[in-house]
């Protein structure tokens, strides 16, 4: 459809029916946008104090979760994991450990979380990043704190911080173990299907409601990919008529900026040029975009394929890409990211080798902006990001021109790390069959 010929188009009565009017697919997405999550009510979700709160409850042995230690254990150790040349204690004495003793301290020395077990004599700083970004020299003086407040009790105290970030931010300190909360929303559900038994239904109707909010932030919700599916299936369906309310309704200023660059209606695969660089175009919505670039999209296959495992995964691909617009709780400022991720694989070997090539090549080639969390490549994990320093700060959330201006900035920033993981993707090329 040329530009002209979409200027003048209006969709007829039919076609509006067609849409709206007993729609099932329409339903579906709505019932899901307005599902009742208390969190959400209060207008929590975003708030890093109400965060740490939550978590504050469940790292604390003695609270009401019915899950003893075990939270405890897991988020420490899984923070630890991978870093035993920082000494003792390491993952594997936390796993071991008794820590029902812990007392669990919030906003103590102005730190978000403090945890102190006396009888293993150790103590954790929790520092909780879900909006806001760490200051210069913040983590150290958490560690000068806990020396002052705990007076005679720091003698031989074992001090450790925890990193706790949604945007993998790397700690300043070389003291702090980073840990994302896509760990979390990993251990969480086991523990309460194990633990069933011990946890009251208000219990888990609460952690329910705070996973829903977590795996959201960490696009880790299967029922979010599945209605996403539905969705570009649905716009797919009805592309002009939506088109037509998207042009006439209330566009966001993310997707206006993406506009700009990509294009203002590309269709799924379509190759677009940004800034002389060739991009595949998967979908749009209000805050985010995912693509690949052209190099990636050759070195997988530039047929239609379909990989075991990747049906609801960015645009069907194991590796994709996508920028996201987070605004911070002031509701003004924010942080677009570039994410890239290796999806759920079924795949479990082909998996691991492909982690494992991106992770040696980055390295060969000495660049830092390409690491993989710990566990990245355990059997049973789905979903690896693996972009760092991936972060451009936005001053006013409802400027497109602003928006867009950083989005061409991170692309041409990871020029390089595009080649890297262009050169390593071949290896997946034989895993896709060809779509019917």
């Amino acid at each position: 459809m040329t530009d002209i010929v979409a200027r003048n188009y209006s969709p007829t009565i039919n076609e509006l029916e067609n849409l709206f009017i007993n729609n099932e697919a329409m339903e579906t997405i709505d019932l899901h946008l307005n599902r009742f999550n208390p969190i959400k009510v209060m207008r929590m979700e975003r708030m890093e104090i109400r965060h740490s709160a939550i978590l504050a409850w469940l790292l604390d042995p003695k609270e009401s979760h019915g899950l003893n230690d075990r939270f405890l254990k897991a988020f420490l150790a899984e923070a630890l994991r991978g870093q035993s040349a920082l000494g003792y204690p390491t993952a594997l004495d936390i796993t071991h450990a008794d820590m029902r003793d812990a007392v669990v301290r919030r906003e103590w020395q102005s730190i978000d979380i403090f945890i102190h077990s006396v009888k293993n004599n150790w103590g954790f700083i929790v520092e909780n990043k879900f909006d806001s970004k760490q200051s210069e020299g913040q983590l150290a003086s958490y560690m000068k704190s806990v020396e002052g407040g705990l007076g005679k009790q720091y003698d031989g105290l074992i001090v450790r911080g925890i990193f706790l970030t949604l945007y993998d931010e790397e700690p300043q300190d070389s003291r702090y173990s980073p840990v994302n909360y896509e760990a979390i929303c990993d251990f969480l559900p086991r523990f309460m299907e194990q633990e069933t038994h011990l946890i009251t239904a208000e219990v888990r109707t609460f952690l329910l409601h705070y996973l829903e909010i977590l795996k959201d932030e960490v696009g880790m919700s299967d029922e979010r990919d599945e209605l996403e599916k539905l969705a570009r299936q649905l716009y797919r369906d009805h592309k002009k008529t939506l088109d037509f309310i998207i042009e006439h309704g209330a566009n966001s200023d993310f997707s206006i900026a993406a506009q700009s660059i990509f294009g203002d209606a590309p269709d799924y695969l379509d190759l677009v040029n940004i800034e002389n660089k060739n991009y595949v175009f998967f979908w749009l919505g209000s805050d985010k975009i995912a693509f690949i670039p052209g190099s990636w999209y050759s070195a997988m296959g530039e047929e239609t394929f379909d990989f075991a495992g990747c049906e609801n995964f960015g645009g069907g691909y194991p590796v994709t890409l996508w920028f996201q617009l987070n605004t911070n709780a002031d509701g003004a400022t924010g942080q677009l990211v570039l994410y890239s991720e290796v999806g759920p694989i079924l795949d479990y070997e082909l998996r691991r080798q492909l982690i494992q090539k991106i992770q040696k090549a980055a390295s060969d080639l000495e660049t830092k902006r390409i690491s993989f969390q710990s566990g990245a490549t355990d059997e049973g994990r789905k979903f690896s990001k693996f972009f760092k320093q991936n972060l451009s700060p936005i001053k006013d959330v409802q400027d497109a021109d602003e928006i867009a201006t950083s989005m061409k900035k991170l692309l041409g920033r990871f020029e390089k790390e595009f080649q890297i993981v262009a050169k390593v993707l071949p290896l997946i090329k034989e895993y896709g069959t060809p779509a019917e």
